[in-house]
């Protein structure tokens, strides 16, 4: 009645349930202790109830568990662990020893299981609670161990599990060690904002305002950030229900729609949201995991969240107001897009080009052939004064056949990804921009990913050195990114998403890939060129490059308009 096929997936799936089980056996203090990403030691101990030596050795087997009475409590789930199959699947992939005592007992019990296997029990002397020690994880199943990931991408799934439990009881004392190494050490809190504090960073505190709503169905507490803080990478986005954690694409619409006209396509805000409902009302066995729960009122739900978080943002004034001081004020309303065809353009400023020589043979005109790509890349190098910038986003200039239109951004990107693949392969240097040092909270996960590839950093020439506990500091980058004040966060959100990615492909595509995502980060925020003289330069670059026509993900970034198709427009 209770089988849902639980299953161990990676290190963090051990890690979440036995941190449930020590919650659920009423610990106030719970440490997790884990040797490489969780591969050679999953460790976790904690001072809650202990097991008799009779159940320590039954707790190991299919359906055996203390959290259920009867048949019926399965309607009512009040607790994270009921199936008694997460031990049992744990001790069938990996070498498991478990120490516990109960309070009115004098001695305890150590029971030890390989394979699924019970390999022996015996009396010890142990404080009250469990002491689980997991080795070898996959030991005898090495197709599943081959295919872990690196140690840092484990790593982050276990700290994430790790902050899904104890978020949700800031009355506990937790604490994660990696190679012994403190990664979290959290005391018991004063209140959910803090215990949010001391996991996420005082950062993510100051972003977030307080959300709470009561209705028949049940109560919504918790809090959101502010549009302003919205991110392009996922991160700090929680759902619980009764203390539990969940995920609902249902729900997370609801949020997103509350958030319409606020923030930017391509952002998300951050938010914890808890849900208190009545268990009979939900099912949380519908999945291995027991992160997908179903609701008896879900589109109710929606609408709770919906409301909640829409009233929250208009108290806060999250949605700004109209400056009619300010011309400029992005919030004034828009006349109908016709309008725009008979606004008169504004008359172009006065203006010298004083770096123009006219002497300098690179000003002079000159054919430059293009062997790989014949008589389309036949381009004349003229005199900066008929090259010309539209908008920053295309640059003119005349080719054998009609006109050559070059689209700068995407030009950006082939030369950088020229630079950054060769940073790659042949650990060639690349000239950093100096910068003045600007600090960026990345949360504990993000500064680890930083120090993991620190190397990898350096050699394309980011200079980004962890501080503290989650912030970074950013005191250079390479050439071609730009070194604009108040840019450091977006680059740096933008680099924590290509890090997060697991990068353990196969030699040679691996490079490229790396190289195709920080060369399209770089692109978009990289200074474009403003006069004549700077677009001929990349031009110039460009048509230099092994295969100019394409980015690496094969958008084009030349088009040649033949002199006949503009002689049909008149």
């Amino acid at each position: 009645m209770i089988a849902a096929g639980e299953v161990v997936q990676r290190p963090a799936s051990v890690v979440k349930e036995l941190m449930e089980n020590a919650v659920d056996a009423g610990a106030t203090d719970i440490k997790v202790i884990v040797l490489d990403a969780g591969r050679t030691l999953i460790q976790v101990i904690d001072n809650g109830c202990g097991m008799s030596a009779d159940d320590a050795v039954l707790c190991f087997e299919r359906h055996a568990t203390s959290k259920l009475e009867s048949a019926e409590d399965l309607h009512r789930i009040e607790t994270f662990g009921f199936r008694g199959e997460a031990l049992a699947s744990i001790a069938a992939v990996a070498e498991v020893t478990l120490k516990t005592r109960r309070a009115e007992d004098e001695t305890g019990v150590e029971v030890t299981m390989a394979g699924s296997e019970h390999t022996g029990t015996r009396e010890v002397q142990a404080p009250t609670g469990c002491n689980f020690a997991v080795r070898n994880l996959f030991y005898n199943i090495p197709a599943r161990r081959k295919f872990l990931k690196s140690d840092s991408v484990e790593l982050r799934h276990i700290i994430e599990e790790f902050q899904r439990v104890a978020i949700t009881r800031p009355d506990i004392a937790f604490t994660l060690t990696h190679n012994g190494k403190d990664i979290h050490v959290v005391k018991p809190g004063r209140s959910l904002k803090f215990r949010i504090q001391d996991l996420l960073g005082p950062g993510v505190v100051g972003e977030i305002m307080d959300v709470h709503a009561e209705t028949s169905i049940g109560n919504l507490s918790g809090f959101v950030g502010r549009p302003e803080s919205a991110k392009k990478t996922l991160g700090n986005q929680f759902f619980f229900v009764n203390g539990r954690y969940f995920r609902s694409p249902y729900l997370h619409k609801a949020v997103m729609k509350a958030y319409e006209n606020l923030i930017p396509d391509g952002v998300t805000p951050s938010y914890f949201l808890f849900l208190e409902v009545d268990p009979a009302s939900m099912d949380v066995n519908i999945h291995p995991t027991k992160t997908e729960i179903k609701f008896e009122e879900e589109q109710m739900l929606f609408q709770t969240v919906l409301g909640a978080v829409k009233e929250v943002l208009g108290r806060a004034g999250a949605g700004g107001g109209i400056d009619f001081d300010n011309p400029e004020d992005k919030d004034m309303p828009v006349i109908g897009p016709s309008f725009r065809e008979y606004k008169p353009q504004a008359m172009p400023s006065e203006g010298a080009d004083f770096s123009y020589n006219p002497f300098d043979p690179m000003e002079e005109s000159h054919v430059d052939r293009h062997e790989n790509y014949g008589v389309l890349f036949e381009e004349r190098t003229l005199p900066t004064h008929q090259i010309l910038v539209v908008q920053g986003r295309y640059i003119l200039t005349q080719s054998a056949s009609g006109i050559m239109v070059v689209h700068v951004r995407r030009a950006m990107e082939r030369l950088l990804y020229g630079r950054f693949l060769k940073a790659l392969t042949a650990n060639a240097h690349v000239n950093q921009t100096a910068l003045f040092p600007e600090q960026v909270t990345v949360g504990v996960e993000g500064k680890l990913l930083f120090e993991d590839n620190a190397s990898l950093l350096a050699g394309l020439g980011f200079d980004i050195v962890p501080l503290g506990k989650d912030t970074v500091a950013v005191n250079a980058v390479p050439e071609g990114f730009s070194a604009e004040p108040g840019k450091a966060e977006e680059l740096v959100r933008n680099i924590l998403g290509i890090l997060a990615d697991d990068h353990s492909s196969l030699p040679g595509l691996m490079e490229q890939g790396l190289a195709q995502k920080f060369a399209a980060v770089g692109a978009a925020g990289a200074q474009k060129p403003s006069s004549p003289i700077e677009a001929q330069r990349l031009v110039d670059a460009l048509l230099q490059e092994e295969n100019p026509e394409f980015t690496p993900s094969g958008k084009k970034i030349i088009s040649i308009v033949p002199m006949e198709e503009i002689e049909k427009r008149f």
